[in-house]
C-alpha cells in the first residue's frame, strides 16, 4: 500500500479510537447508562451500521471468514473495557491497555517478523516514556479486579488487531465480526439490564460509539494495517491517549500545560522514530531481523 495512504488510514483510525474512549468515559462518568448496556448497545449499534454499508455495495461479498475467533476477540475486548473503566481512572486504564495491547502485540510479532530492530526499541522507549509522563498524575493504584479487566482488553485488542491484518475485503470482514457478536450483546443486554429506562443521553453516547468510533474506525483500521508490520501497528497506537488528551482541550476547553506538551513531542517523536527504523530506503515498512537476516514481506 502507498505510505501515504497508509499513514492517512492509520491517522483515522487512531483518532476515531480516542473518540472512542472519551465516548465511553463520558458516558460511564456520567452514569447515565451502566456499562453492560452501553457496551451491547455499542456492538448492535456497529453491526448495524457496517451490515448497512455492505449490503449498499453493488457487488462484494456481504459475509467473510468462516471463523467466529475475531469476533469473540472484539467482544473480550470490548466488555472489559468499559467494566474496567468503573474503578479506573483515565491515566490508569489508558496505561494498563495500552501497555498490554504492546507487549501482545510484540510479542506475538516475534515469531512472524523476528526482532525489532534497535531504532524501534529506541522510539518504543521513548513513546512509552511520554505515555507514561502525560499519564502518571493521574495514576492511581488500581482495584485488583478492574485491573485484570483491562488487561483483558488489551490482551484481546492486540490479537483482533493481528488477526485483522491482509484482509482482503476489511468492511466486510469487520461487518461479519460485529455481527457475529449481536448474540453475545443480547444475553449481556439482558444481564445489564435493570428494566428502567434508559437516559437517551447514554444510549445516544453508545450508537455513536458503535456505529462510527468503533464499527467504521475498525474497517479503517484494517486497512491500515495493510500497510503495516505487526511491530508498527502496536507502536502507533500509543498516539491514542494524546489525540485524546488533544480532543479534550479542542472540545471540553482543557487546558494545554507543558506536560501535554511535552508528553505529545515525546510520544509522537518516539512513534515517528520507531517507524524510520523499520522503514527501508524505498520506502516500505518492513519486519525487524531474526538471524542478521530480514523476512521476506
Amino acid at each position: 500500500m502507498n505510505p501515504a495512504r497508509t499513514a492517512g488510514l492509520t491517522a483515522l483510525a487512531l483518532t476515531a479510537f480516542a473518540a472512542n474512549s472519551v465516548l465511553c468515559r463520558l458516558a460511564l462518568a456520567e452514569a447515565v447508562i451502566d456499562p453492560g448496556t452501553f457496551t451491547a448497545l455499542r456492538l448492535v449499534a456497529g453491526a448495524v451500521t457496517l451490515g448497512a454499508l455492505v449490503r449498499s455495495r453493488p457487488s462484494a461479498s456481504r459475509s467473510s471468514g468462516r471463523s467466529w475467533w475475531p469476533a469473540v476477540l472484539l467482544f473480550l475486548y470490548a466488555v472489559p473495557f468499559a467494566f474496567a473503566y468503573v474503578g479506573l481512572s483515565t491515566g490508569t486504564g489508558a496505561l494498563l491497555l495500552f501497555g498490554t495491547v504492546q507487549v501482545t502485540m510484540i510479542l506475538a510479532s516475534l515469531r512472524r517478523e523476528g526482532r525489532p530492530r534497535p531504532g524501534q526499541w529506541a522510539g518504543l522507549a521513548v513513546a512509552f516514556g511520554g505515555l507514561v509522563y502525560l499519564l502518571l498524575p493521574s495514576v492511581t493504584a488500581p482495584p485488583v479486579a478492574s485491573a485484570a479487566l483491562m488487561v483483558v482488553a488489551g490482551v484481546a485488542w492486540g490479537f483482533y488487531s493481528l488477526a485483522g491484518r491482509g484482509l482482503p475485503d476489511p468492511l466486510a470482514q469487520t461487518a461479519t465480526n460485529f455481527g457475529r457478536t449481536v448474540p453475545m450483546a443480547a444475553i449481556l443486554l439482558l444481564m445489564s439490564w435493570s428494566g428502567g429506562e434508559l437516559e437517551l443521553r447514554g444510549v445516544v453516547l453508545a450508537v455513536i460509539s458503535g456505529a462510527l468510533a468503533s464499527g467504521v474506525g475498525y474497517v479503517i483500521w484494517y486497512q491500515a494495517l495493510r500497510g503495516l508490520t505487526g511491530i508498527a501497528a502496536a507502536v502507533v497506537q500509543l498516539a491514542v491517549p494524546v489525540i485524546a488528551a488533544a480532543g479534550g482541550t479542542v472540545l471540553l476547553a482543557e487546558p494545554v500545560t507543558i506536560r501535554l506538551a511535552v508528553a505529545s513531542a515525546l510520544v509522537l517523536g518516539g512513534i515517528g522514530l520507531a517507524l524510520k527504523a523499520g522503514i527501508t530506503p524505498s520506502g516500505v515498512l518492513v519486519p525487524g531481523r531474526r538471524s542478521g537476516r530480514h523476512r521476506p514481506l
